[in-house]
């Protein structure tokens, strides 16, 4: 009797022990499953950043393109037939800046193209003016000096980038077109129109001041504005070398910023992603304000060519 008791014993006790190992067995079996996952799951994660990391630096390495509008002259001087002409820090302040400019002809039946190639514009300044027909006015200066083909070329290019949502920055007479075309007005001359005005310009040609020390003043730039988050200042001081200037603007556009006597600084589009015109000169890059604004509008192109060609 003890003995079948004993057997018993040990027959249960062995169901126990096999019972205890198997629920053992399947508790470390899904525990090395969970850790298993786990560890393939942060594998998982860190390959994902580290992929993501290399496409982002893979796409901070492409440069975007600029297209650079030029200035032109008639013939004389440099050659006997007409040339273009462009101030090699245009050029140079982008390609510090990660881009990589290139020069747009004045060829109004190409426009579309150059757009197609290039991942940002930028309308230069230069010894002319914008015509006072474009906003609904006629000449009331003998200042005024026109340059019809560049004017047509530059306000093609310029329609054809806002279509686009292309970046864009106006400089000089690229800041006074962006106004003009998205609805604005120009005062024609600065001396005749704005009382007390400060120097704005040394020389009549304010391509060449002739050796002299440009002007220069201080801006305030408004609070809230995209200049002014792009600058990380609401003051700055500014190089100047204009004889007009923009009078008015019309929504979408706001003015960013206005010298002390009134005269407007800076504008934006608030609706597009980068639109925006500068009186001064930032390719100069005398201010640190200069620097970011070049930075962050060849940062707003690499962008636009990143959302292009993932379309």
């Amino acid at each position: 009797m003890n003995a079948q008791l004993n057997i018993c014993n040990v027959g249960f006790l062995k169901n126990t022990l096999e019972n205890t190992y198997s629920v053992i067995e399947k508790y470390v079996v899904s525990r090395l499953c969970l850790t298993f996952y786990c560890v393939e799951s942060i594998y998982s994660f860190i390959e994902f950043l580290l992929k993501k990391q290399s496409k982002m630096t893979q796409i901070k390495s492409i440069k975007p393109i600029i297209g650079v509008t030029l200035d032109s002259e008639e013939g004389g001087g440099f050659s006997d037939s007409p040339w273009y002409a462009i101030r090699q820090n245009y050029m140079s302040c982008l390609a510090e800046a990660g881009a990589l400019p290139v020069a747009l002809p004045h060829l109004v039946e190409l426009a579309e193209p150059y757009l197609d190639m290039c991942n940002g514009l930028v309308v230069t300044g230069g010894a002319f003016d914008v015509p006072p027909s474009m906003f609904g006015e006629e000449e009331r200066t003998d200042t005024i000096r026109l340059k019809p083909a560049r004017t047509l070329f530059e306000a093609a290019v310029l329609r054809g980038a806002l279509d686009r949502d292309m970046p864009v920055l106006g400089i000089c007479g690229g800041h006074q077109l962006l106004a003009v075309i998205a609805g604005g007005t120009l005062v024609q001359h600065i001396p005749d129109e704005v009382e007390e005005a400060l120097e704005h310009s040394v020389s009549k040609n304010t391509e060449n001041a002739g050796g002299k020390p440009w002007a220069s003043h201080p801006i305030s730039i408004h609070s809230g504005s995209r200049l002014a988050k792009i600058v990380d200042a609401t003051k700055q001081h500014v190089n100047s070398s204009h004889h007009q200037s923009v009078r008015q603007v019309k929504a979408p556009m706001e003015i960013s910023a206005v010298a002390e006597d009134g005269v407007i600084e800076a504008i934006e589009l608030t609706n597009k992603t980068f639109a925006i015109g500068v009186q001064w000169h930032p390719e100069y890059k005398l201010m640190d304000g200069d620097v970011r604004l070049i930075e962050a509008f060849c940062d707003a192109a690499r962008a636009y060519q990143h959302r292009n060609s993932s379309d």
